[in-house]
């Protein structure tokens, strides 16, 4: 058998929607997964209704609410409550996709990098552009931390303008690699346990206990790190739009 831990990542086209010159614009697999979570999300909140005692249903839509809402205050403060849609629609879009990824055989939108650049840029155009308006070219001030002793400012200004614009790509490959390597990591210990069970017959099934075993701890930890990357992707995001909200250090 071959193990193949790359296949799983393919974005395969379903139907042709148009061309533009040479180029053709197709409904992928990628396009039904995002329609798939946007649903389930859309299900989930106008489903779960508004009772007095809430169902399974409604308790999940107002923990994630209040979880979100929760984040945004510690970070962001009250003002960044005004960003709360924004926020919570990538958490909830980012953690359904996720754990949707993890069931067998399906697709997982976030283990291709242009998806998470595009998140991560949104974020990042979203701060810039409100920290100008809000603040006028007082935004800047982000890059002059206080107390720095005037010799080494232009060296932490630098530093501070440099991470400001590398922030995009720390925040898009961190959620992207965390997907991508789990993904693999797993399809290759599940691939490991069949390889043996069908080379070596019964003695191969017997042998593939330990990697079977460590497939379904992998699998675990895979569903906690679906959730934990939602969260690490937007907690960072109302950490940078703090900085927009409140640009002195």
């Amino acid at each position: 058998m071959k193990i193949d831990p790359i296949h799983q990542f393919n974005i395969e086209p379903l139907f042709t929607l148009g061309h533009i010159g040479n180029h053709t614009i197709a409904f992928t697999n990628s396009s039904l997964y995002m329609f798939i979570a946007v649903l389930l999300i859309a299900l989930l909140m106008l489903a779960s209704g508004r009772d007095l005692v809430p169902g399974r249903l409604q308790s999940v839509a107002e923990i994630s609410y209040e979880f979100v809402a929760t984040t945004i205050r510690s970070t962001a403060g009250s003002e960044g409550m005004k960003f709360f849609p924004l926020i919570f629609s990538i958490f909830m879009f980012l953690c359904v996709s996720n754990l949707v990824g993890v069931i067998p055989y399906t697709f997982t939108i976030s283990s291709h990098l242009i998806v998470t650049a595009a998140l991560a840029l949104l974020v990042f155009f979203t701060v810039l552009f409100y920290g100008l308006y809000k603040n006028g070219l007082k935004f800047f001030k982000i890059f002059v931390p206080s107390g720095v002793p005037i010799y080494i400012l232009p060296l932490v200004m630098f530093i501070e303008v440099l991470s400001f614009f590398l922030r995009p790509v720390s925040h898009s490959v961190r959620l992207f690699a965390n997907m991508l390597a789990g993904h693999i990591a797993l399809k290759v210990f599940a691939g490991f346990v069949a390889m043996l069970g069908f080379s070596l017959g019964a003695l191969g099934w017997v042998g593939g206990v330990l990697p079977l075993a460590l497939t379904i701890a992998l699998y675990a930890l895979e569903l906690l790190v679906a959730f934990l990357q939602a969260y690490v992707f937007a907690i960072l995001t109302c950490i940078y739009l703090n900085d927009a909200i409140h640009p002195g250090h």
